[in-house]
């Protein structure tokens, strides 16, 4: 079913229909992502301050406290909590759902929310939300039944923090969107050459010097310019633990990733003995790829990482831990006499083959701690960099990666995702040239981001399961402000939020547009900086077509 989308959270006002009664029609109906199953019903409910909201189960709390205040703050409706049989909004207990699934019921007598978790709950919540409209201060819904859940568990935006520190209120923001747009995970990049944004009790350090650099490359990659002034910041644990909770209570899980054992300038500058060659280094100001690795042949240099990792485990509930294990470079290890004794002692062939054995290594440790590695795809030991003068070279592993590591696919041929999906690794696809919000948005359109697909054609339907789901990333070498980010990500955090959720049968572009038009709504009353030319760039792409 195609539905021309209404408004989001009220911000539009009806016209031309009474009051109290209403029947919406289907070009009215606005909700974004698109639910898998929406039935429109004769009439409307018109919500008022003498009605109530019954929640009695702790899973369903969450989501009724998110719609009091939402009615209380937003459209002055202070709907008081009662029990189930004077409350006309209720929420009910429903066992044969998904985890993520829910059933809204409105008549234009009450209002029921049906789920068998509390992330069920809440996206019965979001969507009713986006179902509200107003008229002279009437609140009315159209009466619906909605049957919906989504097509992929792992529906994920990504926000770079390590190149430029955004702050605790963006990030709120930015969870705030997510969870309206029924996102459930937010990968945060907070470590990675240019900086270390999260404070490590056992090892000061790494923020007291990794966190900051003297100056920062712009523009693009080997401008020569640079910003000529300092740049850094970082997150206290007690920072980190209010966000994840923050980010709990949408339904959102936090997923940190330490990378590793490359894009480890900041933390080789913090603790030079981390690094293989040796030498004492500044954080860097340029970026790219920079070469000195941290040395896995040390034991100490291990008991770093896990001492690193156990304080993260204490921060984060999150099962899945992401590790990076990209664009490592292998010509320090090459060159270091210590590495290569090493190696040779525990017949490990080639620096890929050294890289996977200490994925290996740090899998079980996570594992033993009761979560799960992830990392992106170079962790199988594919050479996917033939395009890098440096790497163009490197063997590929011969070592297996463990099975039970969820592979992040960002680059290389889609028969690369394929051949590990049958093998039956778990698979993230956010392949960069879909995917990246760094990318410009003639790069990468509205359009295209909202057409793609994670699940890569041919891949037999018995594999399907093991695509998890998809990934935008924020990379943000060059958005320098939280404007720029918020410029890069919007529209297209949207259109990606419809890619995980969406059924590929109930998808419609056009649709999605107009109900777009409406989010920008919301978007302008927060000030969010979204890019505004899409349709521009679509006409011009058009008229190119038309013109060949």
């Amino acid at each position: 079913m195609k539905f021309i989308f209404l408004t989001l959270i009220g911000l539009f006002t009806l016209t031309n229909c009474t009051a109290q009664s209403k029947t919406f029609t289907a070009s009215e109906i606005a909700v974004l992502p698109q639910p898998n199953s929406l039935e429109l019903q004769e009439g409307s409910f018109t919500l008022n301050a003498n009605q109530s909201i019954s929640a009695t189960h702790d899973l369903q709390k969450t989501a009724a406290a998110d719609l009091q205040a939402y009615l209380k703050e937003t459209l002055g409706k202070n709907l008081k909590s009662s029990d189930a049989k004077k409350a006309t909004i209720t929420f009910d207990l429903n066992t044969n759902l998904g985890p993520e699934a829910y059933e809204l019921t409105v008549t234009p007598k009450n209002i029921n929310i049906a789920a068998s978790a509390a992330a069920g709950y809440y996206y019965g919540v979001q969507t009713l939300k986006q179902l509200v409209s107003t008229e002279n201060n009437t609140v009315l819904v159209p009466s619906v039944t909605v049957k919906d859940s989504p097509r992929f568990r792992w529906r994920a935006f990504m926000l770079d923090e390590a190149r430029y520190f955004h702050g605790e209120a963006f990030v709120k923001q930015m969870l705030d969107q997510m969870a309206l747009l029924k996102m459930n995970t937010f990968h945060w990049h907070l470590v990675d050459d240019a900086g270390w944004r999260i404070e490590i009790k056992k090892y000061p350090k790494l923020t007291e010097v990794g966190a900051f650099r003297k100056d920062t490359e712009i523009e693009t990659w080997k401008s020569g310019k640079t910003s000529g002034e300092p740049h850094g910041g970082f997150y206290t644990q007690e920072q980190i633990k209010d966000i994840v909770a923050y980010a709990a209570a949408r339904n959102i899980n936090v997923v940190p990733e330490f990378e590793m054992p490359g894009h480890a300038s900041a933390a080789i500058a913090s603790y030079t003995w981390l690094g293989t060659a040796g030498k004492a280094i500044e954080v860097p100001v340029t970026f790219g790829r920079l070469y000195d690795n941290y040395d896995v042949t040390k034991p100490e240099v291990i008991t770093f990482i896990q001492d690193v990792l156990n304080e993260l485990f204490e921060l984060f509930p999150s099962e899945v831990i992401h590790i990076g294990g990209d664009e490592v470079g292998y010509e320090v290890w090459e060159k270091s006499a210590s590495v290569q004794k090493y190696m040779k002692e525990n017949d490990i062939k080639s620096p890929a083959d050294l890289q996977i054995q200490f994925t290996n290594n740090i899998s079980k440790f996570i594992e033993s701690n009761g979560r799960r590695m992830m990392g992106w795809n170079e962790i199988l030991g594919k050479n996917i960099h033939a395009d890098f003068a440096e790497k163009k070279n490197d063997v590929e592993a011969e070592t297996e990666l463990a099975k039970n590591a969820i592979v992040h696919f960002w680059k290389g041929d889609l028969a690369l995702l394929t051949e590990a999906a049958k093998n039956g690794y778990s698979i993230v696809n956010s392949i960069h040239n879909r995917t990246y919000l760094d990318y410009s948005h003639n790069s990468i359109s509205l359009r295209k981001a909202y057409e793609f697909n994670p699940i890569p054609e041919g891949l037999d339907a018995q594999y399907h399961d093991n695509i998890y789901g998809t990934g935008c990333q924020m990379w943000s070498e060059w958005t320098p402000t939280n404007a720029d980010v918020e410029r890069q990500a919007f529209p297209r955090i949207a259109a990606f939020a419809e890619v995980g959720w969406t059924n590929l049968n109930n998808k419609d572009y056009d649709s999605f547009k107009v109900a777009l038009k409406k989010m920008q709504q919301h978007w302008d009353s927060l000030g969010i900086n979204y890019f505004k030319d899409s349709d521009k760039l679509e006409a011009e792409e058009k008229a190119k077509a038309e013109k060949k």
